[in-house]
């Protein structure tokens, strides 16, 4: 696949789950749950202990059924580390220039962290594949529309701190994705697949609609 197929597909649903725990079999575990539950894109945070053998098990099992990533990549030797893994797309807390450098030598969509306009700035220069904004949490969803009022071609995906009740809210303002981590596989398995189906569902609808047409931002366009 291409760098914007991957990129297409890992924010298809709007959202990706985010995997940061304190062992393998934990990450593992809620992995499973996760995309049991209906999700098909999430990344294993760097992080983890043995994060990298969960990409690749993780990855080899499911092939094209979900596309998973590596997540908290903080500079190239780590991205290369998780490209050689199989990691799809490659999410950074922070800008950095080697990290998205070394994803796209490989042909992997790098997903860059900024915190300000100047930093989205920034990363579209350097060539972003879309820009996680971190953290969400302190921050109101009305963020997104007033820089996407100055900035209409940045895809924002606000991460760290949204939650099921407010993700659609991020999305209904103009951001392309969600990131989300623990609040979404709380619970038994049923619990986790009722909340999965039901924000799914509520994010397909709030995404906003475009004069003269329905559907989703031109990220998801053919």
């Amino acid at each position: 696949m291409y760098r914007w197929e991957i990129t297409r597909a890992a924010l298809a649903q709007r959202v990706f789950a985010i995997v940061r725990s304190k062992t393998y079999d934990e990450a593992s575990a809620t992995a499973d749950t996760l995309l049991s539950a209906g999700l098909t894109s999430l990344e294993i945070s760097l992080t983890t202990p043995f994060a990298l053998e969960a990409v690749t098990t993780l990855s080899r099992e499911l092939g094209e059924d979900a596309v998973i990533g590596a997540g908290t990549v903080l500079d190239a030797a780590s991205a290369r580390m998780a490209v050689d893994a199989g990691a799809r797309f490659l999410v950074s807390p922070s800008l950095d220039a080697d990290v998205i450098r070394t994803g796209h030598r490989y042909g992997i969509p790098v997903f860059a962290g900024v915190a300000t306009p100047t930093e989205a700035v920034r990363g579209l220069e350097l060539g972003a594949d879309a820009l996680k904004l971190f953290p969400a949490a302190g921050r109101h969803p009305s963020w997104v529309g007033e820089v996407r009022a100055a900035l209409p071609q940045a895809p924002l995906i606000p991460a760290g701190g949204v939650t099921p009740e407010t993700a659609p809210q991020w999305i209904a303002a103009g951001a392309v994705a969600v990131g989300m981590g623990p609040s979404l596989a709380e619970g038994d398995r049923e619990t986790v697949a009722k909340r999965v189906a039901d924000l799914l569902a509520r994010l397909a609808d709030a995404v906003p609609e475009r004069p003269g047409r329905a559907g989703a931002p031109d990220l998801y366009e053919d």
